[in-house]
């Protein structure tokens, strides 16, 4: 009798142990490895192109908002914001007028934007077709 009844407290131990835990952890494993890929910022220092330009440009973790911080930069006509896909704005998505030169700002994001492919933002001067300065996202 002693040994069924140790028979049996080895089957449970064992059911207990079973896979049936294991589509859990990879479920949660997913989620968390989800989470990361979700939460990932993008940012990278400005740098000078045509004309001097500092500061920092960083993508929000919802991917909604792009900020200028402690950024500075010449004036000049018709600057705009340009995500684009290299420093001579190729390819690019702009994000309207620049909204100032020395400062910090925000512009809404579009969605669905591929930031590995439009890695550049640009301060794109329309008129003369010049890059004043750019941030490369990583």
């Amino acid at each position: 009798m002693k040994i069924y009844y140790l028979l049996f407290i080895v089957l449970i131990s064992f059911q207990s142990c079973s896979s049936s835990d294991t589509p859990m952890m990879e479920a949660e494993m997913q989620m968390e490895e989800d989470e990361m890929m979700n939460t990932s910022t993008f940012e990278g220092d400005f740098m000078s192109s045509a004309h001097p330009t500092s500061g920092k440009a960083t993508i929000n973790e919802a991917k909604t908002i792009l900020s200028f911080t402690n950024f500075k930069t010449d004036d000049g006509p018709l600057l705009e914001v340009y995500l684009a896909t290299d420093t001579s704005a190729s390819t690019y998505i702009t994000l309207g007028a620049l909204q100032g030169v020395n400062g910090n700002y925000e512009y809404a994001l579009p969605t669905n934007i591929d930031y590995a492919v439009y890695n550049h933002v640009i301060v794109w001067c329309v008129t003369f077709s010049v890059n004043f300065g750019y941030s490369v996202l990583k």
